[in-house]
Formats: C-alpha cells, structure tokens, sequence
C-alpha cells in the first residue's frame, strides 16, 4: 500500500493488453451537503502529467493548474453526481457506486480496465479496487483531482443561495461552523437528512414544533 503515487497500476493493464485504463474516484462521500461527485478518467499513456497526487495532499492552485492540464491531455473524463434525494434513497455506499458506474459508462472512448479508489464495481469490465487509490495510481488521483475541483465550485455556487452556512469555507462538511449554523438555521433541502447530525438537527426541531404553547 505505501509508496509513491505513479503509473505501475496503469502499467501493468497496458502490459496486459488494455488499452483504456481509466481511474475513478469520488469526492464529498463524508459531507453533510450536496451531492457525491464522481469522476472517471482515461489518461494518455504519450501524455504524462507530472504531480498527480491524492487531491487532499494539494493545494487549491495546484488542484487547479493540474485540472486543466488533465482535460487537455487526458483521452476522457466524464463527471456523474449522486444527489442527496439519491443518496437518501439508496444509503450513501450505493449512491457512490451507482455514481462510479455512471461515470465510466460515460467515457468515450470506452474503456476496458478500470482502477477505482477502493470501490468494486459492477461492470462488464475487469475493475481493480485499490485501497487509497487516490495516493498509488496516477489515473485514480487524476480523477479526484478534477472531482475535487468540480464540487468545490458547486459549493462555491451555493454559498451564494444559501450564504448563511458558509459552504464555500467547510464544503458541507460537519466542522464546528456548519454544525452551529444547521442548529441555528435548519437543514436546507439540499442536506442529507439521514446523516446523523442533520438527523438530529430536524428531530430537535420536530420536538420544537410540538412542544405545547405557554398560555
């Protein structure tokens, strides 16, 4: 599992005789906000990036310049969102798999291998799950570069709608901040409700609204 993040995984498909080795990966699984974004990613082995790495361990700058590099050389990318009515629907694990699958469905070219950051798939195509993915395969990483990047935006865009929860700073994720901000102004439809602190936050409101008046 230790060692540098590089191109062996990649390597050892294309030695095998595949020509489409795409990586997958997702971000905002742990978040109490918004979607699952997933991205699937087909780099071209004539085409190297250099410093791909696991998306957390970046920058945002380096997050950035390494998006546009990987949508200009890469063979394909294609984005796939689960969102919270989804994710509510179908537990958050079946959300980010169904979301993986959708992704790499959408590839063009196709692919014929795929890595995923720790998720088996269901796929008419050999899948390798590898455990922190993110950090040992440069397409696993390239994909949760262009994941992280794209959901941030989104919750960019969505601090402007719902300013009070300051996503654009915690990303939907349960810091201190976004859990005082939900006691305080409720969960908005965009929340995961059958995660625990917002579970919580509705059943403290709920008991509120049926607490008897004092008069």
């Amino acid at each position: 599992m230790a060692g540098k993040c590089s191109r062996r995984y990649e390597r050892a498909a294309w030695k095998a005789g595949f020509a489409h080795v795409a990586g997958v990966d997702e971000v905002g699984r742990g978040a109490l906000f918004g979607p699952v974004v997933v991205v699937a990613v087909i780099l071209d082995p004539a085409r190297r990036i250099v410093g791909l790495d696991d998306s957390k361990k970046l920058s945002r700058f380096r997050r950035e310049e390494l998006a546009e590099k990987i949508q200009a050389r890469a063979l394909a990318w294609a984005v796939a969102e689960s969102h919270p009515d989804q994710i509510e629907a179908w537990n958050i694990y079946q959300a980010t798999r169904r979301a993986m699958e959708a992704a790499v469905a959408q590839l063009a070219p196709a692919a014929d291998y795929v890595l995923s950051d720790a998720m088996p798939l269901k796929l008419n195509i050999p899948c390798k799950p590898l455990v922190r993915g993110d950090a040992r395969s440069v397409s696993i990483a390239a994909a949760s570069i262009l994941a992280k990047v794209y959901r941030d935006d989104l919750l960019r865009r969505w601090d402007r709608e719902f300013p009070q929860f300051g996503l654009a700073q915690h990303k939907g994720y349960a810091t201190r901040e976004h859990l005082e901000r939900l006691e305080r102004f409720g969960p908005t439809p965009l929340h995961r409700r059958s995660f625990r602190p917002v579970r919580e936050c509705l059943a403290l409101l709920h008991a509120a609204e049926q607490e008897p008046l004092p008069f």
